[in-house]
Formats: C-alpha cells, structure tokens, sequence
C-alpha cells in the first residue's frame, strides 16, 4: 500500500471570536394562578420575551399544551379569581339538589352565576379538534334519565346527532395550560378543554370565549361534586380500583403500594362512619384518584411524603439471596450446576446468576443470537435447589454477558416494576465483548439493581477496568418505552449487588511468587497487592461497594477441565478475577466462596449468600399514615404556595469541545411552607426541555420545606449534536425552564463559546481545509459547510476555495485527518494485538481529538488502540458517510456481485471514493498480520460496515437482519478482492 503524500501548509493561526451569548434574564416570570382559582404573585417578565429569543418565545406552562394564539394575562386572572373564589376554602363547596325526574333532556344551570348559568343553558361555541381538523361544535349541560351530562352538538353533522357524556365519577373535564403562561396579556383569548367520559375516548375541545369557557367548566365541577356526594356506583371497591391503578401507574423508587384491601371488610369499614374513629374518605380523597392533571401532582407529593415517612409503615424481613458469576470461557456446559448452585441446605428465595463469555464467536459479538444462551439457561434451571419451585424473572444478554433472575414462585406476586438494561464498553460501544447487564426491580417496598460486568483485560489495563466501570455508572439507564415509571440509574436503588469478571490482577508479575504464597496460605498478603482493592482504597472504582472476606484461593487462571494452574506459553499469574460486591443497608452476607469442582471452564464460578433485610409494608400502619398525610395536605393546599430559592440562573461554558464534558451546579431551596414538586419542562415548540447538548440532572423531584438539593448542568457534544454546531447552525445558547407546580416558572439562561472540530464535518469541506479547522474563521466554515452538498455533486471541483490567492489549487484529495490518523496505524499498528477490538483511553482520545482541531501533527499522541478508536469515532461522527446516503440501496442489491459494487463505488463523489478506496486499501494490509493482531475479515466486515455503509435515518429503524446482512456481504467482498483497483 503506497501511503498518500502528506501535503503541509503553514497558516497563520487566527482567534475565534465567542458565539454571542442570549440576553440574561431580568426578571421571573411567574407561572399564573391555578384552573379557577387563586394563584402566586407574579413578577415583571423580561421585555424580550414577547419577541425572543426564538429558545424562549412560545414555551409551553404546565403538562399541558396552551392555546396556540395568545397568553392569558392579567384580566383573565381576575376572571378565574371571581370564578375560583368559592374553591379556595378548606371544603370544596357543594350544590345539593333533588334528581330530576325521567324524561326528556333539560338545560342545567347550578347556580355559578349568570355567566356560567348562560354557557351552560344557552351552549358553548368552540371547535373539537379530530386528527388534525376543527369540527365547529356547541357544548351544553343537560339532564337525561335522571342525570346531568354534557351535550356536545356538531355543527357540521345532521343536528339530530347529539353526543350525551354521563357526569360521574368517571367523567373528566380538564383545562389545559391550567397554570398559565408565561407573559400577562389583558386579553380574551380562548382555552382548551379535554372532556373524557366513562365509555368515551378523550376529546379536545377549543373554546374561543375564555370567560364563557371557565363559567361552563365551573358549573361543571359543581355537578360532579354533587354527583360524587351521592353517587352509589362510588363505593370503597371503585375506590380501592382507582388507588391501585393510580400506584400501579405512577410507581417510582420508593412508592409504597397500597395494601391489599378485601372488598368486604373495606366496605364494612366505610359504612360503620365514624363511630369507631375511622378517618372518613373525604371528597378531597376521592378526587386525589380522578386522573387528572392536578390530581397527578397531587398524587405525587402524596407519594413523596409517604417515602419520607417509610419507617412508620414498614417491617424488615429477611429474604435469602443467592449469587453468582461465572466466566464460562465459550464452553458448553458438561456436567450439572448443582455443586454450585445447589450447595445449601436451605433454598433460597431469589437466584441472580451472571455469565461471562457465554460465546466467543465473531458474530456473538456483532449481537447475533448465540445457542449457548439456551444451552446455559436450560442447565441453571435443572440445577436449581431441589426443595423449592422456581420461576425465571427476567434475562437479559449482551453478547457473552448474561445475567438470570430467579425467584421462588410463592414470592412472585412480590415482585413488580422489572426491568433490563446493556451497555457495551468495547470500542466505540459497537463491540459488547466488555461492557455490563443489569435487571432492576422492587420486591415488595425495596428496590435491587443486579450488575453483571466483564471488565477489560490484561494486568496493566487496570485505568481501563475503572473507565468501564464509570462507563457502566453513567450510561446504564432503566426507562419504561411508554414512559409511566420515572427513569433510574444504577445508584438509585436501595440495595445494588454487582457481580462479574472484573478482570483485576495481581501487581506481582511472577506466577511462581503468587503459586508459592497461595500454596503456603498467605491469602491476605497476597489480597493487599489485588487491584480491585487497591482502587477501591483510592477511590478510583467502586469506592462505595463493599466486598466480603475473601478465604479462597485465586479463580483464575486454570488450564480447562483440570485444577492445574495455566500452563500456556503466557503463564498467567494467577488472580481473583471472578468478585462479588454490594451497597445498600441491612445486607448481611453468609458465605463467599468458590466451587472448584468445576472445571468447564480456565475461571472457577464464584457464589455468595445474602440475608437482606426487605421492607414489608403493614397495611394497619400504612393506611393510617396514608390518610394522616391526606388530611394534611387538606389542610395545607388551599393556605400555601410552593416557592423556591435558585442559587443561580445564568451559566456559560466556555471553549466547549467535542466529546468533552463540561459540569456546573446550582443549589434550589424550598422556601415555602410546603412539600414541592420541581421539573424542567419543554417550551412550547420542543419536544424536549432542553437541547441535546444539554442535560440537568435532576431534571425533577421533591423537595420538603427547607430542603434543598445540588442540580448539575451538563454540557456533551456528541456525534449527534456536533455537526450542527461545527456549522454555526446551531450554538451554545438555551433556556431552561423550571417549573414549579401550583407555583412559578424559573427561567435558567445557558451560554457559552464552542470550539469547531474536525470531526462531525463533512468531507468535502474538510477535503477544502488545508489548515487545521480551528484556524478556519467562523464565516468561512459556515460556508463551507453549506457548498458541502453541491461539491458531492461534482466529481472535480471548481468552485471557490478557502483563500482567493490559493483558487487555482485543487482540494485534497481526502481529509488531512483520516490520513494521519490510517498513516499513523500503518506504521506503527499493523502488529498490535486486538486492534480495533480494545477500546482507547479517553484523556488519550481527547489528546488526539484536540491534536487534529489544532495542528497538523509530526506523530500522533496515544495508544495504538486509542488512536484506532479515533479512526472509528471520525468515521461514525461524519454528517453523511463514506457510502453517501443516496447509494445505500443501490449497494445492497448489488452485494451479490463484485463487479457491480465497484460500479457503484466508481459513482461516489471524489473524496468519499478516495476515501473508501484508501480505508479499504488499509484493512487488506492489516488482515495480512492477523496471526499478531486477531484481525479477521469478517470481524473488519462487521465493525466497519455499520460506519462506512450506513442507512439513510428515515430507514435506521426498519434495516432488518437481512439488509444489514447484505450491506455486510458488500464491504466483505472489497476485503477480499484484490489490488485490481
């Protein structure tokens, strides 16, 4: 392979001016008062929030949407307040009257004043919205058989078609926007309403009349009052449905769940009243179960409280937990478990058993199923203890990790909110070889999280295994698809058992010393040079793990199928590789131990029995600490508004990079006088609060009077978000919005300066830089990055170039730093053991990343592995890839045929063909040393097809199996072809 000449130009370096940073924020623009009611005082909003900036202008209040033409302001305010004033007393006031007779339909005025008599009675006129469209409609209140409900009359249908909505229990009519808006508007303009019956689909109405609007919608609520106080379906069953469904629903870390209730004793209990001091279920309480928004959060803080007060209501029971790992080394199991996982007298109530190098195959590692898998689990199940029925909880498997959870089947109903989750660790997360799985779920009142990792090899890559380790933290992430339970990371459970190859080693190179010292029993000696303990004393990996005493001697490694120690050429020194570690409070472990009559594998299976201390909720005790809470939030909501003290508002991140992150933290206080939620919420236009570069987190919870809790901000430009800020289409500018329910929004201003990178450009600009990108002024970037598409279409370019004094040169013919990076893997790789299998180092990738943004470098810093990784991140990180989008089709119809993949290639532009003839022409070099480096052909096959021959993103989600197998098929052909081109 003839290396490309290296072409060196010396240019003058120029300052990058700052991105301009938005108008801070002067003032705290309140969110408004409550649906009918009263609300918080509101501050000055600043003067540019009518016009911009475009992050602020049209943000969304509240859950819910607002309408789309205005803001309700000052005069709404006072409407809502006149309309609202009976509802802010202690007891929500109620209109008793006879039921009407049988009949006919009748108009329904309740008394809420002559406005509100009006809208009902005469009709209100609006619009429903039906996918997409406006319906015109009228809305009236009315009585038929005996019961109010609301007629809803299309003004486009046949008249005689008339919708009748039953208002009972089940009936919900909800405000949008209910906690209004952002700027104070003295004017009308209009709300939307959801109206949802018992045997009816939600409907979306909009009200152009506001002040009609909240008239209909208090009289209304004082129907369903009256309808709740006597309505005789609402019993202590319906109750019961309702509580169970709320909790079933908006379960979260600590929500204790309703205790079971028989509906005959529940309902003997209700019908006794108050003679035997049993709190009565007030309104109040019922309503709390209606789903509606207020109630939600209402709800929430319920929940909040009843986790704060969780020792009154719980008892510790002690449930046995068996663990184990087991680094089966590709084997196929060849003889029973039960020496290990039936070595117990007694049986235990849960299994949570990992694997490691469940299969070592190439494809294993590209996600493809793997028949060990059932091979594996079919064997745990047989071996399981014999005088208990067990019941498989969840698997879940990434590649060679696989983890098992089993419980009794007596324990199942116990068991609720289970989860699974992977994260790969390999190189540029593409390969799952290293990595961890995990299964979460909450037994009875206590959350688990089980962690099986196999952490990075070889006894000097221990920075590695603490890197995988933090990687695992921070990427592992347990989110339901439909989003009803609130997200958790591994951390934030209440007991965590993290098991696994952790891969740490001895720091004694000789294996003769360490057999010596194991065969004299010096155990603990030997434990003080382990490097699991080691870094654990510094802090540098799990810091806040605890492990058990370890008594038995090294489980790695052996020769297969034998107790002999390795005795390969490599003669590894023997280590505890195989660990067992856990967190959390009333864990008491009964045994640690190893199973050496096991000899499928080079590793010994290790194993560790728990007695852990579970919180079992009392029924007696929690109902009476449920309605305890109840009645005090009765007393409490009408009487006070939520409040909280903000550190600080204004944040600016200077010299933001690519893939380097970038923290600030601010302190919120809860100055009010009761418990608050808090939550970042999108503005109207977005999807998300905030930008993807951006995350808070927290991005919610509670807070108690007085508390406060640390937020931190974080910047991280990743491939997703880089292009766009490379271009200048997008910058270092947004504004949060922190929204406090029933109280105000906080507006949280983010600025900042980003530094332009090589990677994430396009290759055509890049082809037209010959200096590094951050000598590229601001201006000329975005000009280059907007003329990238009409270079693709030209095979020899001539339109304008970076200096007008240099316009006869022609571009490169591929980016400067695609070269000096393959140049560099060229000379020095090619040899390198598990090259593009073995992720870098990150303070080395970053080294790099930083060297090709600010120089064009004499060598390269970092590892080989690092700066192979740097090769893959460029090439993933490219807006369209080395196969332009357009021919991603035409590429796989022809992965059949050889001579139609190099027509195909032959119809790139320039600099993409360049550039995919160079790579290819690289990786042909390299599967000639594969004997050194483990590189084969099917494995460059894999990783760099996923890379340089992607699909367009409107197809990423629908590429089958097949497709993906025909794309590979492609790039595997040009591997194996030879230097004809």
């Amino acid at each position: 392979m003839t290396p490309i000449h290296r072409c060196r130009l010396a240019f003058q370096t120029r300052a990058f001016p700052p991105c301009p940073a938005p108008r801070p924020c002067k003032g705290e623009p309140r969110s408004a008062n409550q649906r009918l009611g009263a609300g918080p005082r509101t501050e000055s909003a600043p003067k540019w929030a009518l016009s911009g900036p475009p992050a602020l202008r049209g943000r969304r209040c509240s859950e819910s949407r607002s309408h789309p033409e205005g803001r309700r302001g000052v005069a709404g305010r006072r409407r809502r307040r006149r309309h609202g004033a009976a509802r802010r007393g202690l007891e929500p006031r109620r209109t008793h009257r006879e039921p009407p007779g049988a009949g006919g339909e009748k108009p329904a005025g309740r008394g809420q004043g002559r406005r509100g008599a009006q809208a009902a009675a005469q009709g209100l006129l609006g619009a429903e919205v039906r996918a997409g469209r406006r319906e015109p409609c009228a809305l009236s209140l009315a009585q038929r058989g005996g019961r109010y409900g609301v007629v809803i009359r299309s003004q486009e249908r046949d008249n005689s078609e008339l919708d009748f909505i039953p208002i009972n229990s089940r009936f919900k009519c909800v405000q949008e926007a209910e906690e209004t808006l952002l700027i104070d508007i003295a004017t009308n303009t209009g709300c939307k309403i959801r109206i949802q019956g018992d045997k009816t689909a939600e409907r979306l109405f909009e009200i152009p009349d506001e002040e009609h609007c909240l008239g209909f919608l208090s009289e209304v609520q004082s129907i369903q009052e009256g309808a709740l106080g006597f309505e005789d379906d609402f019993n202590a069953l319906s109750l019961e449905k309702k509580r169970n469904m709320q909790n079933h629903q908006a379960g979260s870390r600590r929500d204790p769940p309703p205790p079971p209730v028989p509906p005959s004793r529940q309902f003997h209990r209700e019908r006794e009243g108050t003679s035997r001091d049993q709190p009565k279920v007030t309104n109040t309480m019922r309503k709390m179960f209606l789903p509606s928004t207020q109630s939600g959060q209402r709800e929430g803080l319920i929940k909040h409280v009843l986790a704060k007060r969780e020792k009154e209501y719980v008892n510790l029971e002690n449930f046995r937990f068996f663990v184990g790992t087991w680094n089966v080394n590709g084997q196929s199991p060849d003889s029973g478990l039960e020496p290990w996982l039936a070595c117990d007298t007694e049986p235990p109530d849960f299994y949570c058993i990992g694997f490691q190098e469940l299969d070592l195959s190439t494809e294993a590692f590209f996600y493809f199923d793997s028949a060990k898998e059932q091979e594996w689990l079919v064997a745990v199940e047989r071996s399981l203890h014999p005088q208990a029925k067990y019941k498989k909880v969840q698997m879940v498997r990434l590649v060679g990790m696989m983890l098992l959870v089993f419980a009794r089947k007596d324990q199942l109903s116990n068991i609720r909110e289970v989860m699974s989750e992977s994260v790969g660790t390999g190189i540029i997360g593409k390969m799952g070889n290293k990595g961890g799985v995990a299964v979460r779920f909450v037994f009875h009142n206590t959350t688990f999280c089980i962690v099986n990792s196999h952490l990075a090899a070889h006894v000097e890559d221990f920075e590695r295994r603490n890197q995988d380790y933090k990687d695992i933290c921070a990427r592992m992430s347990f989110v339901t698809p439909d989003g009803t339970l609130p997200q958790h990371n591994i951390m934030k459970h209440d007991v965590v058992i993290w098991l696994g190859d952790l891969n740490y080693r001895l720091c004694i190179p000789d294996a003769n010393e360490v057999k010596s010292l194991i065969s004299k029993n010096e155990l603990q000696k030997l434990l003080t040079y382990d490097q699991l303990n080691i870094q654990r004393i510094h802090k540098k990996a799990f810091a806040d793990f605890i492990e058990g005493e370890i008594k038995f001697i090294p489980t790695y490694k052996y020769d297969s199928k034998t107790d002999r120690w390795d005795s390969s050429g490599k003669c590894r020194v023997p280590a505890w590789c195989d660990r067992i570690l856990w967190r959390g409070g009333n864990i008491n472990q009964l045994h640690y131990r190893s199973h050496m009559d096991l000899k499928t594998s080079d590793h010994k299976p290790v194993s560790a029995l728990f007695h852990i201390g579970v919180k079992v909720v009392d029924e007696q005790r929690y109902r009476k600490v449920f309605e305890d809470i109840v009645r005090m939030m009765d007393r409490m909501e009408n009487d006070f508004l939520p409040s909280l003290e903000l550190s600080r508002r204004e944040f600016h991140f200077e010299n933001v990079k690519f893939r380097q992150l970038q923290k600030q933290k601010f302190q919120i206080t809860n100055n009010g006088q009761v418990p608050c939620h808090f939550s970042f919420i999108p503005k109207l236009s977005d999807k998300q609060y905030c930008k993807p570069w951006l995350r808070a987190e927290p991005c919610d919870g509670y807070l108690e009077p007085n508390e406060s809790v640390d937020i931190s901000l974080d910047v991280y430009v990743s491939k997703d978000s880089v292009t766009l800020l490379n271009s200048g289409e997008d910058k270092i500018e947004d504004i949060l919005v922190l929204h406090l329910d029933r109280g105000k929004d906080y507006f949280l201003t983010i600025s900042g300066s980003y530094l332009p990178s090589c990677f994430g450009t396009s290759l055509e600009a890049l082809c037209r830089m010959r200096q590094p990108i951050r000598e590229v002024p601001v201006t000329k970037l975005i000009d280059l990055g907007e003329d990238s598409f009409l270079e693709k279409e030209k095979s020899v370019l001539q339109i304008g170039f970076l200096n007008s004094e240099d316009a006869s040169e022609m571009p490169l013919q591929m980016p400067k730093e695609i070269w000096l990076l393959v140049d560099h893997l060229y000379k020095h790789a090619c040899h390198q053991e598990d090259l593009f299998q073995t992720p870098g180092m990150q303070e080395e990738l970053q080294q790099i990343i930083d060297c090709l943004d600010t120089s064009i470098p004499e060598t390269i810093p970092g590892s080989n592995h690092s700066v192979a990784e740097a090769l893959l991140i460029f090439l993933e990180a490219l807006p369209e890839p080395v196969i332009c989008y357009e021919l991603y089709q035409r590429c796989l119809d022809c992965s059949h045929d050889s001579r139609l993949c190099r027509q195909v290639i032959s119809q790139l532009p320039r600099c993409h063909r360049s550039v995919f003839r160079y790579l290819i022409s690289f990786l042909r070099e390299l599967l000639k040393y594969s004997e050194d480096n483990n590189v084969s052909a099917t494995m460059i096959a894999n990783l760099f097809t996923s890379l340089l021959l992607r699909p367009p993103p409107n197809l990423m989600a629908k590429q089958t199996q097949q497709d993906r197998q025909r794309a590979i098929n492609f790039l595997y052909g040009f591997l194996l072809a030879g230097d004809e081109e």
